[in-house]
Formats: C-alpha cells, sequence, structure tokens
C-alpha cells in the first residue's frame, strides 16, 4: 500500500525508539521576526533608519537584533510561474513576488449584513480601478467556511472582472439569512412594545414577557457562537495557506462585526473562544498569523453608522423605553466592534479603520503604509518553550515617529502539541455544536484553499486500465458507493526542509507524518479515503539525503469508474501540526497511461531508518 523512502525502516525505527525509552530531544533556536511600520506625525513612512537604530525587548529584556532589513514601496517584480509540470503532476506551491508585501482582501459576508455587502465590492472596484501597476492582491472570501477567490496575482483587469462578478463571490450564507430574522438587534420592536403593553402586570402576561426576553438572548447566543467558530476556522485555514509564503503579508478584513478577538495583548485568551472550547484552536490560529508575519487591517464595512434612535420612522411607531434601549444597544455593540478592531490592529501591526465610507481610499492607504517597514529579527535569550505568552517591545531612537509592530507572541514548542487528525465527512457542519476542530479535516475540505506548510508534489494516474468490484486495500469507502472503481496510484514527494525532525542525543532524527487522499463527489460528499501514518528515525546521514530528495510516499486509492470526481491530496506532520495539501479533477488525469502498462519509474535510493 505505502512504500517510500520515508518509510523504508519503519521496523527499525520503532526498535530504535524501544531501545532508547528515554530519548532527549534537542530543539533549535527560534528566530522571532518582527515587521515595524515608522511614521512622521504626518503619517510618512520614515527612511533609511539603522539597525543601532532600534532597541528590542522580550518581556523586558533587551534582545540583540540578528537580522535587519529596510523594505520600501516601488516597482514590485513580476511573479515567477511554476515551471510546467509533467502530466498528472499538481503542487500545493504558490507563487509570489521576490520581494515586497502581499496584500490579501477578505470579504467577510458571514460577519456583514447584507444591505452593506453589495457597498464593499463596489468600493474594492473603485479601489481596483486606480490601484498603483504592480500590487500583488490575493482575494478570499468568508461565509460559513474560507474560500479562496483568486490567487496572487498583479493583473488588475482579471481582478475587477473577478469582483464585478456575482457569481465569483460566495453567496450569503444561510446561516446569515436565516438568523437575521430572529436578530433582536434588527427585531421589530413595535411588536415587543404591543406584547408588553397588552401583557399588562398579570402574571401570565409577566411569564409570557420573560419568555420573550430569554428568547431573544437565547438567539442572540446561538448566532454569536456560530459567527465566532465559522470565524476562527477561517482564519486559521487562511493563515496555514500563508504558512509558507515569504515576507510580511497585509490582511484587509472587511467585516460588518467582529465577533472574536483574534489576536489579543497575551494577558488572556480570547474569553468567548473559551467559552466555546476553541482555547487550542484560538492560541494556533494566533500563532501561525504571527509567524507568517500578517499585520490585520481591519475596516468597518458598514462606514459611518446612524444611530437608529434618530431615524423618524423609529421615533413614530416606537415606545420611549425601547428608542432608550435600541440607542444603549447600538453604542455598546459599536464600541465593543471598534475596540475589537483596534486591538487586533495594534497587536499585530496594522490598524483599524472606522466611521468612514471611503473604503476604496483605507484600502489604498493600507497598501501604501504595509509596503514600507523593517524587518528585525532575533533569538529569544529565554530558551524555555513552555506555550506562554511573549510580550515584545521596540523602542526607536528618534523622536516625533510613531511605530506599529505586532505586540507578542506564544512560545509553543511543537513537543507540546497534540496534533488532531481524525478526519470527518465533508458534509459535517462546523458550527458550535459540532465535534472538535481539526485542521486537518479543515485542511482536506473539498474546495477549501491549500494549505502551503508543507511544499510538495502529488502525482496520479491509473493503477491499471480495467475496472475492478472492490476498492483498494485499505480504502474506507462510504456505505452508499458500489463499483465497478477505478484504482488510481497516487505518489507524494515533499520537502523536507518544512518538516519538524526533533533529533536526540545520538544524532537521530524522528520524523512522523500522516498521508491522506480523499475522493469527493459531484456534490461535495466525501465518498472514499485512504489514510497512513508513519514513523521513522534517520540518522544525520540519512535525514540529509531525506532532505535533498525529498519525502517520498505511494498511496493506492479507488474512484467510482463513472461520474465527475475530485482527489484532495494532503500530508501532516504530527510533530509540527504543519500541514501541505493540493486537489485535483480525476479527469485531469484519467486517460493517461497506466502505471501497470509502463516500466516501473525509477526510484531513488531510500534512506533507511535509523537502526539500534
Amino acid at each position: 500500500m505505502g512504500a517510500s523512502s520515508f518509510a523504508a525502516g519503519q521496523a527499525q525505527a520503532n526498535q530504535s525508539a524501544a531501545a532508547a525509552p528515554q530519548t532527549t530531544i534537542h530543539v533549535s533556536s527560534n528566530l522571532v521576526t518582527v515587521d515595524v511600520t515608522v511614521v512622521d506625525a504626518h503619517q510618512n513612512p520614515v527612511h533609511q533608519l539603522k539597525q543601532d537604530d532600534f532597541k528590542i525587548y522580550e518581556d523586558g529584556k533587551a534582545q540583540t537584533v540578528r537580522n535587519f532589513e529596510e523594505h520600501v514601496s516601488g516597482p514590485v517584480p513580476p511573479i515567477t510561474p511554476i515551471p510546467k509540470l509533467d502530466p498528472g503532476t499538481f503542487t500545493n506551491f504558490t507563487p509570489t513576488p521576490a520581494k515586497g508585501a502581499l496584500t490579501i482582501l477578505l470579504i467577510d459576508e458571514l460577519n456583514t449584513p447584507i444591505e452593506d455587502q453589495t457597498y464593499v465590492r463596489n468600493q474594492l472596484l473603485k479601489y481596483l480601478k486606480d490601484a498603483k501597476p504592480g500590487t500583488q492582491v490575493a482575494v478570499f472570501g468568508l461565509t460559513t467556511r474560507l474560500y479562496l477567490l483568486q490567487g496572487f496575482t498583479a493583473d488588475l483587469d482579471r481582478l475587477r472582472t473577478m469582483m464585478a462578478s456575482s457569481k465569483t463571490l460566495p453567496n450569503p450564507s444561510a446561516f446569515m439569512e436565516s438568523t437575521s430574522a430572529l436578530d433582536p438587534m434588527a427585531a421589530d420592536n413595535s411588536m415587543i412594545d404591543s406584547i408588553s403593553s397588552a401583557a399588562g402586570n398579570s402574571p401570565s402576561g409577566q411569564a409570557e414577557m420573560a419568555n420573550i426576553q430569554r428568547f431573544e438572548e437565547d438567539v442572540k447566543t446561538f448566532r454569536l457562537q456560530a459567527q465566532i467558530r465559522y470565524t476562527l476556522d477561517g482564519l486559521n485555514q487562511l493563515a496555514r495557506f500563508l504558512g509558507n509564503l515569504p515576507g510580511r503579508k497585509n490582511l484587509i478584513w472587511f467585516s460588518g462585526s467582529f465577533p472574536i478577538n483574534v489576536l489579543p495583548d497575551g494577558s488572556q485568551a480570547d474569553p468567548f473562544a473559551v467559552m466555546l472550547n476553541l482555547g487550542d484552536e484560538f492560541k494556533d490560529t494566533v500563532t501561525r498569523l504571527g509567524r507568517s508575519q500578517v499585520a490585520v487591517y481591519p475596516i468597518d464595512a458598514r462606514g459611518l453608522r446612524t444611530d437608529p434612535m434618530y431615524d423618524d420612522e423609529n421615533g413614530a411607531r416606537l415606545s420611549t423605553t425601547s428608542i432608550l434601549k435600541s440607542h444603549i444597544d447600538f453604542n455598546e455593540e459599536l464600541s465593543n466592534d471598534h475596540s475589537t478592531m483596534t486591538t487586533m490592529a495594534e497587536a499585530t501591526g496594522g490598524k483599524a479603520f472606522v466611521n468612514a465610507n471611503d473604503l476604496a481610499g483605507s484600502v489604498e492607504k493600507v497598501t501604501e503604509a504595509g509596503s514600507n517597514f523593517y524587518t528585525v529579527s532575533y533569538i529569544p535569550t529565554n530558551t524555555e518553550m513552555k506555550g506562554g505568552y511573549r510580550k515584545i517591545k521596540v523602542d526607536l531612537d528618534r523622536k516625533g515617529v510613531s511605530l506599529a509592530y505586532r505586540r507578542g507572541y506564544y512560545a509553543d514548542d511543537f513537543r507540546d502539541k497534540k496534533a488532531t487528525t481524525k478526519l470527518g465527512s465533508s458534509s459535517a457542519t462546523t458550527g458550535p455544536e459540532a465535534a472538535p476542530y481539526s485542521a486537518l479535516n479543515a485542511a482536506m475540505t473539498n474546495g477549501a484553499p491549500e494549505p502551503t506548510e508543507i511544499i510538495f508534489l502529488a502525482s496520479a494516474r491509473p493503477q491499471t486500465a480495467d475496472p475492478e468490484t472492490e476498492a483498494a486495500q485499505g480504502n474506507k469507502t462510504s456505505p452508499k458507493v458500489k463499483g465497478p472503481f477505478r484504482r488510481y496510484a497516487v505518489r507524494y514527494n515533499a520537502s523536507a526542509s518544512n518538516v519538524v525532525c526533533p533529533v536526540d542525543s545520538a544524532g537521530i532524527h524522528y520524523c512522523s507524518l500522516e498521508f491522506v487522499t480523499l475522493v469527493y463527489g459531484p456534490d461535495g460528499a466525501l465518498i472514499n479515503s485512504q489514510t497512513n501514518a508513519i514513523k521513522a528515525g534517520f540518522t544525520a546521514a540519512r535525514y540529509s539525503a531525506l532532505l535533498n530528495g525529498g519525502i517520498q510516499y505511494r498511496q493506492q486509492i479507488s474512484v467510482p469508474s463513472r461520474g465527475d470526481y475530485t482527489l484532495r491530496v494532503g500530508l501532516m506532520d504530527l510533530n509540527s501540526g504543519h500541514i501541505g495539501a493540493v486537489e485535483l479533477p480525476v479527469a485531469a488525469v484519467a486517460k493517461l497511461t497506466p502505471v501497470s502498462a509502463t516500466a516501473p519509474p525509477a526510484q531513488p535510493a531510500a534512506p533507511a531508518a535509523a537502526k539500534p
């Protein structure tokens, strides 16, 4: 089933591990990278600063700057395209410019009222009309899941066409449509007033009012919980997509509300995430966004908002009590949203834009500010990696300037992580009542953005020319799926440099990976899967060969011989939680020459695992 250079000596590795139960793992130092924007009193970038001008502290202790670089806006070199791959070969490598910051537009329709979504798109079209040539932009959409709408490109015509097409953007989520009708913030308060008036002071009337209030609170709580879960899942996927892309990323997040502070000051995890038992996913998301050098720029998609108490229509139909309540609720909601936006921006080195109708102008300001910055790196003097939050402070020997940079990070050790790998059905929701979050499950969802934390090539071609009545050994097919099947050979070649293989005192590198191939039907339902978890230890020489030749592995997966199907191929490093995935249509490989009809492909020498 599985044969590879990675797993060649799995049995010997297991014996080696058993012979040394008290293995000591050594971890290399963690380089912390901080992007710093410096502006003067007029918000103009300050250039030509030197390394000695900067002082950086972690938890109050001075750190030694190891790397320093200034980045200045200017012509961005064109993206070098991926070399032409052999037929049947695909990759999750995402081409990006050799230098310069990347801009990501996140259109959040999950947390944005439907009436404001069209305004956001029109404002983005306005920005793209006058955008500077060479700006590299990727566009994502968020509903109850994350969509990659456009990969990184400087083709402004292509971006305009995509943004103008309503078919390209995800439809407003059914969740938002169904719950907005129940949202007490948008409810017809005149109905509540009439019920209150009719109820009077009778015991039954008071009980009815109490039930109405509890109903309102339950609806608000349910909606908030679902929004938090979907939002956090989407941001985690986005962080993994950006995981292996170099340089600074400016995340411009258009939203009508921000239900969760995804990047806090470190004093505590977001209380709402903890409430939903999402603390681990929250911390993982924060860590990955920070390591990916993501600066968050939240933009209030609602623009300048008006207090509903000043609406003449409301004044004519609502009681004084309801108008006052509406006024208090409005200001509380607005204050909470803007506070969260500001905290998020300051914690990551970005900036929040609120109470502004010129969203296009806000995007232009972000792209300019986010393209002029300094990168400062250091190795922490505190070598303990126990998951605690470390506060970062940057001082500059210059007066009259303002600094923006991420304010801290979680000092996580991959040894303390337990990678969640359980795969579930793609049709299952990830709502508040669903199973615990699985990063691998999210990464392997049909149509999800392809994570780049592990870069790899995946090739697929028919194993045989003839159909088979049974699925390949080890495949887990849906009970509803019947043969005949056609078997496909899937080959991986992954970059070992993206995989964490801790080394013990004897110089043995211990790697642990899970390889997954899924088959999705035309309706997006998961119909078959093949999963193999492999652990092995390698001597220094064999590990060096692994770094040079890549991690190679083979699987076999059966696909119904009739119908339109998709393969989702991925792998997860169980030590670090890093993931790579790529998706390909079966139709693209179905007509290739079967493996059985060709000579066996030459295989590189399999580096043997460590011997006891």
